[in-house]
């Protein structure tokens, strides 16, 4: 594809992502039968979802960007692949959010274009780089939902469908993150990584609420 033709792919991915249309390609994990959760704990479970669901909007537009900026046309294949995998992710966490009765974040249009800019900023100094920008954010968000799984377990009744969707998910982004390290070979040095989670956290912080 020639720049134009990569522009309108991510326009469409764009409108797809926040507009909820994105259909998963694997059904959502399955969990044992659903308990139900006291008004507390129903609100606590969506605002972990809410915020996991942004977090797929910002994956969604960070390959896209990285994707629209990639030099070479096997590492544009490789981050479009890896953004139709992570579908599945956002489409089970707003599926879940309409379980719980509740909603995605009001920020998700300002954080996707954030995101969507980084990716490109990042790609423009080259493959390496943007692989490792993507090694550094998958074990960020590795991280958050190792803390959502522990959160989640902590709920008065477990939230057993909330936690199969995230345990899932976590799996796919560990083989991400290794995925992208093996392409080129590169690390982002741990203060950026330190950097890295102190904006996750104030996204997590904004969204759970937003």
């Amino acid at each position: 594809m020639d720049f134009l033709d990569r522009c309108l792919v991510v326009v469409d991915n764009g409108l797809r992502t926040l507009s909820g249309t994105a259909r998963p390609r694997r059904p959502a994990p399955e969990a044992a039968p659903a308990k139900t959760l006291d008004a507390a704990a129903g609100r606590r479970a969506a605002g972990l979802m809410r915020v996991n669901h942004c977090g797929e909007i910002c994956a969604q537009a960070l390959y896209h960007g990285q994707a629209l900026a990639s030099r070479d046309a096997e590492q544009h294949g490789f981050l479009m692949a890896a953004a139709r995998e992570e579908e599945d992710h956002l489409a089970w966490c707003r599926q879940r959010l309409r379980e719980l009765g509740d909603r995605p974040s009001a920020l998700d249009p300002v954080f996707y274009a954030a995101s969507l800019l980084l990716g490109v900023i990042v790609a423009a100094f080259g493959d390496r780089a943007s692989m490792a920008f993507l090694e550094a954010t998958e074990d960020q968000v590795r991280q958050h939902l190792d803390r959502h799984l522990h959160a989640i377990g902590g709920l008065p009744s477990e939230d057993a469908k909330s936690r199969a969707i995230v345990a899932a998910m976590r799996a796919d982004e560990e083989r991400h993150q290794h995925n992208a390290a093996a392409r080129e070979n590169a690390v982002f040095p741990d203060p950026v990584k330190r950097l890295m989670g102190v904006a996750s956290r104030l996204m997590t912080a904004t969204t759970a609420r937003v």
